[in-house]
């Protein structure tokens, strides 16, 4: 890790470890879809006048297809995905399961990503976060069948972050501009939404802290937030750049926890600290405070 990347990391770290929070706000007045239309609106308000003043719009018209795709898996299904599933989890709940990310992404490189597939060290890390997920599934969601439905929904949404990792890894998407893919990302989505929430708005106005919430969802948790995730995926690699889950769970727990009440037991833990281990061996490839430090070879500078 770079230093620009590790100072990427700590600032998507925080960027997408409040949203879950404030979607479970939301989502107590709004309908979930309202909620992401809402949040890539904002983001596309500010992020489009951005990619005008920078010209950068061509080249993502250039690649529409590409664009539409990326956009319809990694916002308009994961966002609809995690706000439809955080009507029956908790906040803390989705921020642990989407501590699967990485875990996720080690698994779909198995086929389709030759750089990122693991073996080995990586491959045992692979399983014990898989085991992780198991406690984490089995005692905190437990026979609860709306529990296991909002589960299974951020599941799916973790799975198309990882997929939207492995497209961002590759080309085009690798060497278009990051702003005006994420602002070509939250247009999409706004369009390919806009039908669903004509018969789904509120009929009064949301009270100061949805709307509050909604603000903070677009601006920082997705305008900022992308263009940051973007950045630390070209630095780093998808499989380290979605390492950024390790945190994300902290921050969200906190906020769960202390301000809305929500529940937090042994197995949570225990689920969390072996999804943290297999994601940070399947990535990394060496075991948690027992990695050898390397002592850091010179450079050999090459001219062209």
């Amino acid at each position: 890790m770079t230093r620009k990347g590790w100072l990427l990391f700590i600032a998507i770290s925080v960027f997408w470890g409040i949203p879950y929070f404030f979607i479970k706000i939301a989502v107590r007045e709004l309908d979930p879809a309202v909620v992401v239309f809402a949040r890539a609106v904002i983001a596309a308000a500010v992020l489009l006048p951005m990619t005008a003043r920078q010209k950068t719009l061509r080249p993502i018209l250039k690649h529409w297809p590409v664009v539409l795709l990326f956009a319809i898996i990694h916002m308009v299904g994961a966002f609809l995905l995690i706000s439809y599933g955080e009507q029956h989890v908790p906040s803390s709940l989705t921020s642990l399961l989407i501590a699967a990310n990485p875990l996720l992404v080690a698994l779909l490189a198995l086929g389709f990503d030759k750089r990122e597939r693991v073996n080995g060290l990586r491959l045992i890390g692979l399983l014990i976060g898989m085991v992780g997920l198991v406690i984490l599934l089995g005692f905190d969601v437990g026979g609860d069948r709306q529990m296991w439905l909002g589960a299974v929904l951020i599941l799916l949404a973790a799975t198309g972050y990882a997929i939207g990792a492995l497209l961002l890894n590759r080309r085009p998407l690798v060497e278009l501009p990051r702003t005006a893919v994420a602002a070509g990302e939250c247009s999409v989505t706004t369009i390919v939404l806009l039908p669903l929430i004509l018969t789904r708005l509120p009929s009064s106005v949301p009270s100061p802290g949805v709307l509050a919430s909604l603000l903070i969802l677009g601006l920082i948790c997705t305008a900022l937030a992308l263009p940051t995730f973007f950045a630390l995926i070209a630095e780093v690699g998808a499989s380290r750049g979605t390492v950024i889950t390790y945190v994300n769970p902290a921050v969200s727990v906190l906020l769960g926890v202390t301000i809305l009440q929500e529940p937090f037991t042994i197995a949570t833990i225990a689920g969390f600290l072996l999804i943290i281990a297999g994601s940070w061996i399947s990535t990394t490839g060496s075991i948690p405070f027992l990695a050898v430090r390397k002592t850091p070879q010179p450079e050999v500078c090459q001219t062209e």
